[in-house]
């Protein structure tokens, strides 16, 4: 079997290598780095896993990465991307290893310095990305099992955001935005609705879920069929729902930079007179 070539030694148990079947390689495994120089034959064997990172942005910026953040850390982050990908049913976006990692890495320094921060759309999050938000759940769990450090609830809802944002290709400053501006409509729908929301009802979370695939929508420009024959019967009979309606469209499209077309306010104001009929009981 060829033998790897050794490009770069980023710790005792990280280093980049040359493989001969997958080209460069990010190669770990338990004192691999330890002693070697580059240009140094090493077996594929001595690398307990591995991974290539194609694209060469990615790889300088985990490169600049790695010296800065615990080698036990690296370990952890690399064994729980790797569950991540196997248990997602698409490729993930290989800037997850420097994004997550980092992310992480800062998470634990802020703790460590007794800094917390509240996430004030963890419960949205929960609802509108499940499986990410149980991979998150994995991933946290993992951290405080081999690290001893707890990052607590709120971190399990930033973490689930990084991996949806790897999973669907998307850059994460893209999905922390959607998230906030699902989580900014709700709180605009909670004033207008007497009693506040019950978050914990089947009808919020189906309005979570209509509220994130209509800004995906927007978002590709795709518009859902109607008729004016509907707008004008909700306008008529729930008139201060299909009003509140409007309102959402106004801030989606604001904060979106996006047309949002008019049917998204009918099929908004069945769900919001649903909640507020039911609140209302």
């Amino acid at each position: 079997m060829k033998r790897m070539l050794v490009s770069k030694v980023l710790n005792n148990n990280v280093i980049i290598a040359d493989d001969p079947q997958y080209g460069e390689v990010v190669a770990i495994g338990k004192g691999i780095g330890f002693g070697r120089a580059e240009r140094d034959s090493i077996e594929p064997e001595a690398a307990e896993k591995m991974f290539i990172l194609r694209s060469r942005r990615e790889q300088e910026q985990y490169k600049q990465l790695l010296p800065q953040v615990d080698e036990k850390l690296i370990e952890v982050m690399n064994e729980a991307i790797q569950t991540i990908s196997t248990r997602s049913a698409s490729p993930l976006n290989e800037h997850i290893h420097v994004a997550l990692t980092d992310h992480i890495a800062f998470a634990l320094k802020r703790i460590e310095k007794g800094i917390t921060f509240q996430n004030p759309f963890l419960y949205e999050t929960k609802e509108i990305y499940p499986e990410e938000y149980e991979l998150a759940e994995y991933v946290v769990h993992l951290i405080e099992e081999r690290l001893g450090t707890s990052l607590g609830p709120d971190e399990v809802g930033f973490v689930a955001l990084h991996i949806h944002s790897a999973i669907t290709n998307r850059p994460i400053g893209e999905v922390r935005g959607h998230s906030e501006l699902i989580a900014d409509l709700i709180d605009l729908i909670e004033q207008n609705i007497e009693g506040g929301l019950n978050r914990s009802s089947l009808d919020y979370s189906r309005l979570l879920t209509h509220l994130r695939f209509a800004i995906e929508r927007v978002c590709r420009g795709e518009e859902v069929r109607s008729t004016d024959r509907l707008a004008e019967l909700l306008s008529r009979e729930y008139p201060e729902m299909y009003s509140l309606a409007w309102k959402l469209t106004k801030v989606m499209e604001k904060r979106l930079g996006q047309p949002v077309y008019k049917p998204e306010a009918s099929y908004l104001t069945i769900h919001l007179q649903r909640l507020a009929e039911k609140e209302s009981i």
